[in-house]
């Protein structure tokens, strides 16, 4: 009777063993998931970028025949037109965020006087404006941008994982390009002969249909921020360069971007300028975004991606949830992709039945 008790303790024994090994080992995976993030969103971002100007490669090797120089054409582009952009851009918006800095006790004192803040304020016992004051303060006073982003020595250190993250994603960019060819043929030929052509022709569907999102997005920013800076021009507001820019950036970021920047705009000109010339810039705002929610965005992004706007906004507040900018970013092509899988794959294979 002595050995069977033993056997059974000693199975229970190797079962735990074994269940803790596998928890042991679940956990280092983790933390190396964890370790390698900062590579991994490189990478990931790279790859966004290279699938997002394949087609434009594609475009020019035809007709200077070879993909190197194809690249080549495309990096200098790349190139000259970030620096034509930061010789245009850059003094006016450096002048302007530095004069934005200076104006902002100011901007918050015009703000503090509309009728609706100050009624606001009275009914919560003037919170917002000690909160607005203490943090104008605190942000104007040089001494405590270095305590803001965490000391001089954060500050660098910063700098420094910026610069070097720019420069990885670079260079991953380049690699990508010139090995995309050879990475579609190994991905390829693992799968069975019989299918590789189908796979092939779905590879590329992909790969157009994501380079067609990046382009569609890039264009829908740049015409926002067009209508943007040409309404605060024609408003006089201040600060045109540095809104138009801002506001360029958060349209990237699908469905929220839109409205965030907005925001940001009506609120800088409901501080600088009347009540009325507020209420004219939003309302000018306010029918652009209704005519790109219903008529630019849609018919760019279903021409790009062919994916119903309802599954884009889906898809765009799914991927934000889970892993935020880059989540809203990656999330429409993979939407995508899945929907051309099941269109090209599952849909005939269901007919047939």
């Amino acid at each position: 009777m002595s050995a069977p008790t033993n056997f059974r303790i000693q199975h229970a024994f190797q079962f735990g063993l074994l269940g803790g090994l596998g928890v042991l080992t679940a956990i280092a995976i983790g933390n190396a998931a964890i370790s390698l993030a900062g590579i991994i969103t490189s990478i990931i971002t790279a790859l966004f970028i290279t699938l997002g100007l394949e087609p434009l490669i594609q475009v020019i090797q035809r007709r200077v025949k070879k993909r190197s120089y194809a690249i080549s054409i495309v990096v200098l582009g790349i190139l000259a037109l970030v620096l034509t952009m930061a010789l245009v851009i850059l003094p006016p918006l450096v002048n302007q965020a530095s004069s934005f800095i200076v104006q902002l006790p100011t901007l918050l004192t015009d703000f503090l006087k509309l009728p609706w803040v100050q009624s606001a304020d009275a009914n919560l016992g003037g919170a917002i404006s000690s909160a607005l004051n203490t943090t104008g303060a605190y942000l104007v006073d040089s001494k405590n941008w270095p305590n803001l982003l965490g000391g001089v020595v954060q500050i660098g250190m910063t700098l420094f994982n910026g610069v070097i993250g720019a420069m990885t994603v670079f260079i991953l960019t380049l690699y990508f390009m010139a090995a995309l060819p050879s990475i579609k043929k190994v991905g390829i030929n693992l799968v069975a002969k019989s299918k590789r052509d189908r796979v092939g022709g779905l590879v590329e569907k992909v790969i157009n249909s994501i380079g067609r999102y990046v382009m569609g997005q890039v264009l829908v920013a740049s015409i926002n921020a067009s209508v943007v800076f040409t309404t605060m021009l024609i408003a006089g507001v201040e600060f045109s360069v540095v809104l138009a820019f801002v506001d360029f950036l958060l349209v990237l970021v699908p469905i929220i971007g839109a409205m965030a920047g907005w925001s940001i705009v009506v609120l800088v000109t409901l501080a600088s300028k009347s009540m009325m010339t507020a209420g004219i810039v939003a309302a000018v705002l306010a029918v652009y975004l209704q005519v790109e929610a219903y008529i630019i965005g849609p018919k760019i992004m279903t021409k790009t991606v062919n994916v119903p706007g309802s599954l884009i906004v889906v898809a765009a507040l799914a991927g934000g949830s889970l892993l935020g900018v880059l989540g809203s970013l990656l999330a429409i092509p993979m939407a995508a992709t899945l929907l051309l899988i099941i269109r090209e794959v599952w849909v005939p294979k269901q007919d047939l039945k």
